[in-house]
Order: structure tokens, then sequence, then C-alpha cells
């Protein structure tokens, strides 16, 4: 049984939501997010990167970072940037791009629920990111990054979805990266009563992006439990901010790997090691980049040349879904095996780019600072689902979704 409970949002006014919305804060360093604000004093940047309030050169984990978070959120809010919803309701935010459309519901998700291992993850997080966002939760009494969560399947949410998303929006904008931006809210208690029943129906959800936010925002929420032994779990920090889309509708994009140097190997040595160890190997002929076409296939750009490189079976057989994924079966056999690169985390050799940057990047990059590139086929949503399913942790950079979620739309307060 899965708890998801409607929120009063503090959100945008309409005719300021264009400026106010703003991409996440982990996707830009302190600088970028400066030159993205400079002519927009409306910036929800300016609360969930609050540094570039301040002076250049400042610790961003400084106390008066987290106070000046605070501050900002107070000020947007009496000066009537955004409003607060007296109404308890659920919303409906879809994302277009290009092609790629989904649709899901935003409510409060439960932190019981996290920590009983219902809401299902499938990364590792760092201890020094969650500290970073449970003090700015914490300090702000807010959350202000929604996580992205996905459900497998149900008709019941599906039919919502598709009934109350015919009807007015509160916002419809495109922001500034083409990405169309269109959000809903329930109209009236027999909907939202629907979709809390529907959610109750459901066994698991599954974290698709925003571990880090996710964990910070249960820290926090455990931490307040502390606060108030006499909590009776009806209070708003025993939830926290969800956007929760049909795992049906997502898209996971390609997250390609570049690597300093082939371990000493001559390109022409290493490329009789591929075969030898890894898999079938096949010089690309046709136009511009060997994008995979299928999975247990990646492409290797060395020497200027793509090749297509097709895993050989054994390699792919194993029978826990974490070691059939190609980043894993790559990081086992190639990776470290062949070229000592045993922990991607830490080791200076390899980079990645997610796929939104496209293949042409890779070459770019080989050009200039990179030896080889590893053009993936994109992870599916069933392999993840999978993977935390058996409890297991995928290897770093697994995925990469797009469109990202907007922060600074709708805002939980705690």
């Amino acid at each position: 049984m899965i708890t998801v409970k409607p929120f009063n949002a503090l959100r945008p006014a309409c005719e300021l939501v264009e400026k106010c919305a703003a991409l996440p804060y982990d996707v830009m360093s302190s600088s970028e997010a400066r030159e993205m604000v400079k002519d927009n004093p409306y910036s929800f940047l300016r609360i969930d990167r609050a540094e570039i309030n301040l002076e250049k050169g400042i610790d961003i984990y400084s106390d008066v970072v987290y106070n000046t978070a605070k501050e900002m959120l107070e000020k947007f809010e009496s000066d009537g940037i955004y409003i607060n919803d007296e109404k308890k309701r659920y919303y409906f935010y879809r994302q277009i791009m290009g092609e790629q459309s989904q649709t899901g519901i935003v409510g409060c998700a439960s932190i019981d629920d996290y920590l009983e291992n219902r809401i299902k993850k499938h990364e590792f997080t760092r201890a020094d990111k969650e500290l970073d966002r449970i003090r700015h939760v914490d300090t702000c009494s807010a959350h202000t990054g929604p996580i992205f969560l996905a459900y497998k399947n149900s008709v019941a949410l599906d039919e919502i979805i598709n009934e109350e998303t015919k009807k007015a929006p509160l916002y419809d904008f495109v922001a500034e990266d083409g990405v169309r931006h269109t959000v809903w809210t329930t109209s009236n208690d027999e909907v939202d009563k629907k979709i809390e029943s529907a959610f109750a129906s459901l066994d698991a959800l599954y974290i698709a992006d925003g571990h880090h936010r996710c964990a910070s925002a249960v820290k926090v929420g455990v931490k307040r439990r502390k606060e108030n032994p006499s909590y009776n779990g009806s209070e708003e920090f025993n939830y926290f901010l969800s956007v929760i889309f049909p795992a049906s509708t997502l898209k996971i994009l390609d997250y390609n790997r570049l690597l300093k140097d082939l371990n000493g190997h001559r390109v022409e040595d290493f490329l009789k090691i591929l075969e030898e160890k890894i898999g079938t190997l096949t010089e690309y002929k046709g136009e511009g980049q060997y994008r995979p076409e299928k999975k247990h296939t990646v492409g290797i750009y060395v020497g200027k040349k793509w090749y297509k490189l097709e895993f050989y079976k054994e390699l792919c057989s194993s029978s826990k879904a974490v070691e059939r994924l190609d980043c894993a079966i790559l990081q086992k056999y190639l990776l470290s095996d062949i070229l000592g690169i045993g922990d991607p985390r830490t080791d200076k050799r390899i980079d990645f780019a997610g796929g939104i940057r496209g293949l042409k990047y890779l070459e770019e990059r080989c050009n200039k600072d990179m030896k080889m590139a590893i053009s993936m086929y994109p992870t599916s949503l069933d392999d993840l689902m999978a993977v935390a399913d058996d409890g297991d942790v995928m290897p770093p950079k697994s995925t990469w979704f797009e469109p990202k979620l907007r922060s600074g739309l709708l805002i939980h307060k705690i």
C-alpha cells in the first residue's frame, strides 16, 4: 500500500511562472547559475542556489547561504511572487520535449514508504550531497525540488490523468530550452479521493531521478520526528514532494563514457583485446557517429573511427538483473579488467556525457582531451525497476532522464 497525499502548494503567480521556474540546482555550477539569473530577479535559483545572491567566492555550504535561501523564499511569498493555495489538492505536471511527452501526478509521498522500501531505490547516495539538501530543506522548512518517481501499472491513475488534463491548466509555457511545461490541479474532492485510493492499491513506487533530494527529505522528516516526539503522522514533515509518472511514458537517454587513455595499449592492440575478451567488433562505415541499436551493443570511437561492439552472450547471461546491464558488463570486463578503472565515481581517467549532448560531442572531446569514447544503448525502465525490485544498486551513471523537472513550480512547506 502506497500513501500519496494532496497538499497546499506554494506556487508562482500565474504571470510570473515562466520567470520563476528553474532547472534543478544540481545541473549547473554556481557561476553558471549566476549567469542564468543575472537579468531575472524572480528565478527560483535565487532560493535553490542562494549563494548567487551573495558575493562571489563565498563558501556555498556556509550558514549564511542557507539562511539567505530561507529569507528569499519568505520574501517571494510576502511580495506576492508566490501564492499559497488554501485547499489541499493534487496537481498534474506535463512536459513535452520534441516528441517526448510525459504527464505525472504531483503529490506528497510518505517517508515511511521510503524507509520501509516501498519506494524503491537504484542508486547509492553521497553523504556530502545529502547534507547540503538536508540543511536547505530544514532551514527553508520546504521541499523546493520535487522527486521524480514512477509507477508500473495503474489503469485508474492513467484514466484520471487523461480526464483531468482535458481541462484548463493553471500554467502553460515553453521554457528557454524549448521544453513545454503545463500544470493542472484536481477539480474536486471526489477526484482527490480517487487518486489517493489508486495509489493505495499499488505495492511500490520507483525513484527515477532525485535520489539525493529524496534521501535528504526523508532525513529531515526523521529529524523532525525526533524533535517532536508527540507527532501523529499527519504533519507535513512526514511527506515529501514528488511528481509520479507512469513508467510506460518515460524515456531514459544514453549515458556515454569518455576515457583519457587506453591503459598503455596501442589502438590496434586494444581493438584486438576487445575482440578476444568482450565481443564481436565491426568498423562502422555509415555516416556520422555510431549509435547502438539494441541492448548489449556499444559504440567505440578510437583512432578517429567508430566501431560496433556486440558483447559475447556469455557476458550477458547472469541471473541477476543488475549484472545484465550494459553499463555493468562494460564496467566489469572493459573498464576494470582491461583499462584498470575500478571505481568510475572517483577515477579521473573517465568522464561521462548525458545523451542530451549528442554523439558529436564525444568526437569533439576525443579530438580535444580524451582518447576514446563509448556510446551506450539506453537503460530501459524495465531494467531499472528489475534492479530495484532485486534490492540491488545500478552502476554509477546508468541513466539520464530528460526533460528535467523544473523547480519552483510547486513547493511543499513543512
